[in-house]
């Protein structure tokens, strides 16, 4: 498959998790959030496996559990009390700083040298979606703009573990996510009993709802963005993002009848031309490609749901 294909694809997980809001609004219960990021993360954790048939083996179960704890466990609730405590949209703009920490974490961890395209591309991005998203209202809390830098942080962080981390030999990218999706549902789910209490009744809606986002906006997006992270660089990946909350805004308009501004609209043109600008010229970085083929030589192969969030960049 050729890189463009692959960047494509990857496209649709963000693409996919900019409808998140739309489905959570018009769909689910109110009030949710974390029974909704539990649904959403164990029955399709669940079902890749019962797909792939793989379990992890030795150091692959802690591994897991990481990488599930990184990418969707911590990830979810914290984007959602992020979402519940910060005016319209400033959680999405703090989150925006994900590629920013991919970058800096891809040199620490993965001996990828930033470039200034990545670091000028990711600052432009950001300041599109503030653009997008962004909304006059309230003071800022701090327990909330905290929560959402930490759901950017550990989203970034899983993202470039999974990348230096790869994958056991002979296990694909439908067993790695699968592994990670069960993990972080089963972190997720005390969590939901103790806060939330019993889960609540559902409607046909609901039920058609909750199917959605199990199945093509968590288990398959999930899928195609961790099938990217192995083929792609982890900055290149994570600039895709922005696509989210673009996504979210357009199906806002076209959908919900929601609005948008000169400023939005000018707002997703830099936000999408900088996505755009962060695939043109990418490639993996020498030091990381030598240190994940010997990882290989080694043994190693090469989600924001519920409550009333605007819209989120990244996995959502």
């Amino acid at each position: 498959m050729t890189r463009s294909a692959t960047i494509l694809l990857t496209a649709l997980a963000p693409v996919s998790w900019g409808t998140t809001y739309a489905v959570t609004t018009e769909f689910l219960p109110a009030d949710r959030p974390l029974f909704t990021g539990l649904v959403r993360a164990l029955p399709a954790g669940l079902t890749l496996l019962a797909v792939a048939r793989v379990l992890p083996k030795g150091a692959w179960w802690w591994k897991a559990t990481v990488l599930g704890a990184l990418n969707i466990g911590a990830f979810f609730p914290l984007l959602f009390l992020s979402a519940y405590r910060l005016p319209g949209g400033m959680a999405a703009v703090v989150g925006s700083v994900g590629p920013l920490l991919v970058v800096g974490l891809s040199a620490l961890l993965l001996g990828e040298r930033p470039t200034a395209r990545s670091v000028v591309t990711g600052v432009v991005a950001a300041l599109g979606v503030s653009l997008v998203v962004l909304r006059a209202a309230g003071a800022l809390d701090l327990v909330g703009v905290l929560a959402a830098f930490a759901s950017a942080a550990s989203m970034s962080a899983g993202t470039v573990l999974t990348k230096r981390w790869g994958r056991p030999g002979g296990v694909g990218p439908l067993a790695l996510t699968g592994w990670q999706l069960t993990a972080g549902g089963l972190l997720i789910a005390p969590l939901a009993l103790l806060v939330e209490g019993a889960p609540p009744a559902l409607d046909g809606r609901a039920v058609g709802g909750y199917l959605y986002l199990a199945l093509a906006n968590t288990a398959v997006s999930y899928w195609l963005w961790f099938r990217g992270i192995g083929r792609l660089s982890a900055t290149q990946v994570t600039l895709l993002g922005p696509l989210s909350p673009l996504t979210a805004a357009i199906v806002g308009w076209a959908a919900l009848g929601q609005a948008l501004t000169p400023v939005q609209l000018a707002g997703m043109a830099v936000a999408f031309g900088a996505t755009v600008a962060g695939q043109l010229g990418q490639r993996e970085a020498r030091t990381a490609g030598r240190s994940f083929r010997r990882g290989a030589a080694g043994g190693h192969a090469r989600s924001v749901t519920g409550g009333r969030p605007t819209s989120c960049t990244g996995p959502c």
